[in-house]
């Protein structure tokens, strides 16, 4: 009204209790051809389109990279392998792992929670959460105390560094369907992993699974083992009484202490999700998953493979 009106802009803002730099700002915005016409319906939904579309933006334009990433994705590609993969293929073309997560959760609306807009691509992602969150714990479950254990802070300190390989970290992936689970072993340099189906999560169980994957081994490349304060890893005197290989316990719930297993654990959840009844898959399934893993490039192995590095193919 009073634009209509032909009061000065200082007027209006003395009026609605606002600056005149709002109410200038306002009408250049929505005032038609220069004009001071200003219509403010036509300024109310021209804000209202404004304000759902702030922040939006698409993510990867370029169609060749786009398809690049979706076909990787589809390979079970991780975005930063995909990202370092690139660099390597294409000199001319980069792209951000970041950029590619973007262009995945962008697909869809209400963060995430919505109507897909686009393929489904969250489904090749590794950890297939719906949005990216960090992961609470409520409570925290009792732990036996293992007797005669070796505290990882008495481990030599040269074992931190990752430049030998030998060291190895442990754990179990159990099921709520039934009784049988997997044993894990990575080597802590190359990442290499062995799986191994256990009957039960008893210490028998697990110390005859350790003792069969590390037995194939020279000693060299199985020096140490770091473990969890599972009551299964209460036979850790036999492994080094079987094997010689020193057993070290993290302490009681720093899991990062041993998080080259954990996220192994992780990547093999891909393949077999929670509510597995592991009991209903095969050896041979769990060859392949163990195989696809040592054969995956790394990011901390500047592309190359668990395997490649365990055998001695040096780092660049």
């Amino acid at each position: 009204m009073g634009v209509w009106q032909k009061k000065s802009i200082r007027t209006i803002a003395l009026e609605l209790g606002r600056s005149a730099a709002t109410i200038s700002r306002e009408l250049k915005r929505n005032c038609q051809g220069g004009k001071r016409r200003y219509f403010p319906r036509l300024a109310h939904e021209k804000t209202k389109a404004m304000i759902c579309s702030r922040g939006k933006r698409y993510r990867l334009k370029d169609p060749f990279i786009r398809d690049y990433v979706i076909s990787k994705l589809k390979e079970n590609y991780s975005p930063e392998q995909i990202a370092g993969r690139l660099k390597i293929e294409s000199h001319k073309l980069a792209i951000s792992h970041e950029a590619i997560y973007q262009y995945i959760y962008s697909q869809y609306r209400r963060q995430g929670y919505g109507d897909c807009l686009s393929d489904d691509l969250r489904i090749y992602l590794k950890r297939q959460h719906k949005v990216r969150r960090r992961k609470y714990i409520p409570w925290r479950p009792q732990r036996l105390k293992i007797k005669d254990a070796t505290s990882i802070n008495d481990r030599p300190k040269s074992i931190d560094l990752r430049k030998i390989i030998g060291h190895w970290e442990g754990d179990s992936v159990v099921s709520r369907q039934s009784k049988v689970g997997l044993n894990t072993l990575v080597e802590r340099k190359s990442g290499l992993v062995f799986i191994s189906k256990i009957e039960n999560g008893t210490a028998e169980v697990t110390t005859d699974a350790v003792v069969d994957r590390f037995k194939t081994l020279p000693p060299g490349k199985r020096r140490t083992l770091t473990l969890d304060n599972g009551s299964e890893n209460s036979g850790h005197k036999e492994i080094t009484e079987r094997l010689g290989t020193k057993c070290y316990f993290a302490n009681p719930y720093h899991s990062w202490e041993r998080g080259t297993n954990e996220n192994t654990n992780g990547l093999i959840r891909y393949y077999l999700p929670k509510k597995t009844d592991f009991k209903l898959v095969s050896n041979e399934r769990i060859k392949q998953v163990e195989n696809i893993l040592n054969n995956r490039p790394r990011k901390r192995l500047n592309w190359l493979t668990p395997l490649e590095v365990f055998n001695g193919r040096v780092l660049h």
